[in-house]
């Protein structure tokens, strides 16, 4: 039998290798283990793979897609970098902003070669083409400090606009005349048939005196009518100075309420006991007064009332005159002041015309409500001046 090398005990190396298996079996299950995980693993970093491929796919379709639409877009898009420096263009932008190209600054582009219309709020740019009219919109690009300008040629409906004013001036120019024309040619033809019979020479001098006088009557009707002709059209502006409205509608109402109480309206007058002041032309204001209060007393039967006031509103003084006559349907107060509109036989249908004219040269607005059978209100709104003394 053989003899065991001395120092060696059996049993611990019976129990070192029993340690020795056991841990060579845990190796082994997690090195198995191991290998699981790292098909796992590759199996998922597979599917992410071709997710990512797949991710990148669609945006270089998406690119693709964009920069189609960039180059067909009629509109042209600016790329401005943060120092104003512009690094990209489409060639819709080339086309429109020529000579602008990429490396140029576009503020100095801007202040050389584009003039703002204040009109139209559109930046005219002299094309070799001709004159554009374009739009530019500014958009900021999220987290970078570029920006976006978005060109639109609106140059074309510029131009139909123009026409479309130019025809509408002219059709104005068309409906005026015809109108001036119908209003003339009444008192015209009476003062000729009155005229007309002072060479008959064996008038009587009565008679003579009668028809002279008649025929002057009409001549001086078809002088007031063009005058009124030439106040609604003209286009001066008026010489404007700072007015007490307070006196100067007074004026007014004390020049109209004879014809008022020959006519048995009752006038209401509400004035305040202080001078409110605005900037108007004192001679014509009082005419557009005078103008509104001819027509309530045309417009109420005797007995009725017609109410004048005077307020402050919001840094506005409020001139108003109402009456409690016929008043209008919807369909005359749509056309209260449009030139030549008249219900009144013997008006001309200037007179709101030339109010509303005269109140927008004040800076001011006029309003009308009525209702069939309740009256009718006129309100005049006129910016205020600061500065009224107590009187």
């Amino acid at each position: 039998m053989a003899e065991q090398p001395p120092g060696i005990d059996p049993k611990e190396l019976e129990t070192a290798f029993s340690l020795f298996t056991v841990a060579s079996e845990q190796l082994t299950e997690a090195y198995s283990e191991l290998q699981l995980q790292v098909e796992s693993l590759t199996r998922q970093l597979e599917i992410a793979n071709g997710n990512l491929r797949r991710e990148l796919e669609e945006k270089a379709a998406l690119s693709r897609r964009l920069s189609l639409l960039l180059a067909n877009l009629p509109a042209g898009v600016v790329e401005i970098d943060g120092v104003g420096k512009v690094i990209a263009m489409n060639p819709a932008a080339h086309r429109l902003l020529a000579p602008l190209c990429e490396g140029m600054d576009w503020e100095q582009f801007s202040r050389e070669q584009l003039e703002l219309d204040t009109v139209s709020d559109l930046w005219r740019h002299h094309h070799a083409d001709g004159v554009l009219q374009l739009n530019l919109s500014y958009g900021d690009m999220p987290q970078e400090t570029h920006r976006i300008v978005l060109v639109h040629d609106l140059t074309e409906s510029w131009n139909l606009q123009q026409d479309l004013a130019h025809h509408k001036r002219l059709a104005a120019m068309g409906e005026m005349a015809a109108g001036l024309a119908h209003q003339l040619r009444t008192p015209l033809a009476t003062a000729l048939l009155y005229s007309a019979n002072l060479t008959k020479p064996q008038l009587p001098e009565p008679d003579r005196i009668r028809f002279a006088q008649k025929s002057l009557a009409r001549l001086r009707h078809l002088e007031s009518l063009i005058q009124n002709m030439l106040r609604f059209v003209r286009g001066q502006a008026l010489p404007l100075e700072s007015c007490d409205l307070t006196s100067c509608i007074q004026e007014a109402v004390q020049t109209m309420q004879p014809q008022l109480e020959a006519a048995g309206l009752q006038l209401i007058c509400s004035l305040p006991g202080h001078a409110i002041l605005a900037m108007v032309n004192r001679k014509e204001l009082q005419g557009v007064v005078l103008n509104l209060l001819d027509n309530a007393m045309h417009a109420t039967q005797s007995g009725g009332t017609i109410m004048v006031s005077l307020a402050c509103d919001d840094g506005q003084a409020v001139v108003t005159v109402r009456d409690t006559g016929a008043g209008m349907g919807p369909e005359v107060l749509e056309r209260l002041f449009e030139p030549f509109f008249t219900t009144r036989k013997e008006g001309t249908g200037l007179g709101l015309a030339i109010v509303q004219n005269l109140v927008s040269q004040f800076g001011g607005t006029v309003e009308a409500t009525s209702s069939p059978g309740e009256g009718s209100e006129f309100m005049l709104r006129l910016p205020r001046l600061a500065g009224a003394s107590k009187v």
